[in-house]
């Protein structure tokens, strides 16, 4: 399209005609009323009222930016999709959030983060949406709407409150291991700079030769992990709500592009029906031990985006964006999200969401969606409608894409828990954590940092079940929690 305006430093309207006036508007006399037909001023005022647009439900509170996804390694046995081949180099975008926290919420809550990827891939994009820890507070999608609601405020009050949280915690036991988590070090990072990204779920990978893998994702930070303790994280928040994305815009507009290796856990298709856990439960890892991490590449961000509304605000990032050569797994709560993200984004900036810069993908689109609210191009279709006979798209003409799917044996749908294998139990693996990963010192700051916690709690009940929570977790834990809660 050509401008044909000549260039001036002059105010225009939205619609590019010369405005009358930035200061005074239009009235009746010197003292007189304003006027209806000021139109600028009614489109100033119009549009200021419908700046906002409604904030994320999670994750509200975040930043981002641009970057790219380097391949270090051939992993093409375990996958075709096009972003993983040898040698590959693909634009990418980043966000990172507190998740229950709302827009105005301090950095340093202590929360876990999300980390939220979109790659432009050359066959379309591809989302990863993951937190910097490897599990979740539960494994049902049935339970996620009722958990975000004990995290946040108390609709009598609207105050955050410790007893909602230690509530559902300690009435759901399966959230142990990511309560474990967030309650040791890394429930504070230091900088988005310093924490690691998982994608938490079990995904899979499909080859060319159509062999299928079970693989779970590890971006972890080339900067080191460092964490805040509850002091510092305090502290900061009163100095500085804006933290973590301060830190992160200023390290790359001085050059100092923070970058993460991506390695993964790979489970060949057929090991995991006698696994020692299930695979699939999203409060679970697989322990290196058995599928040490295989690396993949590095991602590196290094481009602060030029208007943060429009590139971070109303980026969406949706895990049903899987590209050939990636599919779900049975995680039933990645199962859930698979609905849940775009029918958010379909809410919050509109049914189009995916015409917006930071969701547009950077191939060429051949949908057969049309109109809706605020739709910006047409479809590239001979028709808008499918079959049709004027050469339109047809997705059963497109050769070479193997579409990664599971085989369901169970012949009807079911509602039940996941089955049991040898080792499942809610608190085997943050007893692990605990006993064999922390050291002294940060089993002294776990203890202070729960302490701190329950402390806040103000029903007797709910604080008996958090102390039975710890104990049930690691006995010793529980003592030292219990002492502490007491004042000893």
């Amino acid at each position: 399209m050509v401008d044909y305006r000549p260039e001036s430093q002059g105010t225009t309207t939205n619609a590019g005609i010369p405005a009358p006036s930035d200061e005074q508007s239009l009235s009746v006399g010197r003292d007189g009323p304003v006027v209806l037909h000021d139109a600028y001023l009614i489109e100033k005022m119009a549009q200021f009222n419908r700046e906002r647009v409604p904030e994320r439900v999670v994750h509200a509170k975040g930043s981002g930016a641009y970057g790219t996804f380097r391949v270090t390694n051939d992993v093409s046995q375990y996958t075709c999709a096009d972003l993983f081949q040898p040698g590959r180099e693909t634009p990418m975008l980043a966000r990172f959030s507190t998740v229950a926290g709302e827009m105005g919420s301090p950095d340093t809550w202590r929360d876990p983060r999300g980390f939220a990827l979109k790659f432009y891939t050359q066959q379309g994009n591809y989302d990863m949406v993951g937190n910097n820890t490897p599990v979740f507070f539960m494994k049902d999608p049935q339970k996620f709407q009722d958990f975000i609601r004990s995290q946040k405020r108390d609709p009598r009050t609207g105050l955050r409150d410790n007893t909602m949280q230690w509530d559902y915690w300690s009435l759901s036991p399966e959230s142990a291991h990511q309560v474990t988590w967030l309650m040791g070090d890394r429930g504070i990072p230091r900088t988005w700079r310093n924490m690691d990204g998982f994608s938490s779920h079990t995904y899979q990978w499909i080859n060319a030769k159509g062999q299928r893998f079970w693989v779970k994702y590890h971006f972890r930070t080339d900067q080191g992990n460092d964490f805040l303790t509850q002091e510092e994280s305090d502290r900061i928040a009163g100095e500085d709500a804006d933290h973590h994305r301060r830190d992160l815009f200023e390290a790359i507009e001085r050059g100092d592009h923070p970058s993460w290796t991506l390695s993964m856990q790979i489970m060949p298709i057929d090991e995991a029906a006698d696994y020692r856990f299930n695979p699939f439960d999203l409060t679970k890892v697989w322990p290196k031990g058995d599928y040490p991490l295989i690396e993949v590449g590095r991602m590196t961000l290094n481009e602060n985006p030029g208007n943060h509304f429009i590139h971070i605000e109303q980026a969406a990032f949706e895990p049903s964006n899987l590209v050939p050569g990636i599919g779900p797994s049975p995680d039933k709560m990645l199962l859930g999200r698979l609905f849940s993200y775009p029918d958010t984004h379909r809410y919050r900036i509109g049914v189009n969401y995916t015409e917006l810069p930071p969701n547009r993908p950077h191939v060429r689109v051949r949908s057969y969606a049309k109109d809706g609210h605020m739709r910006q191009f047409p479809p590239d279709t001979a028709a808008v409608y499918h079959p049709n006979s004027f050469g339109g798209p047809d997705a059963g003409r497109q050769e070479g894409v193997e579409q990664a799917t599971w085989q369901v044996e169970a012949a009807e749908l079911v509602r039940e828990a996941y089955t049991q294998h040898r080792d499942d139990d809610d608190f085997v693996q943050p007893r692990a954590l605990i006993r064999d990963v922390m050291d002294d010192a940060a089993r002294d700051r776990l203890v202070r940092n729960v302490v701190g916690h329950v402390s806040a709690v103000t029903d007797d009940g709910v604080r008996s079940r958090a102390v039975k929570y710890w104990t049930d977790i690691d006995s010793e834990i529980g003592s030292r929690v219990s002492q502490g809660l007491n004042g000893g």
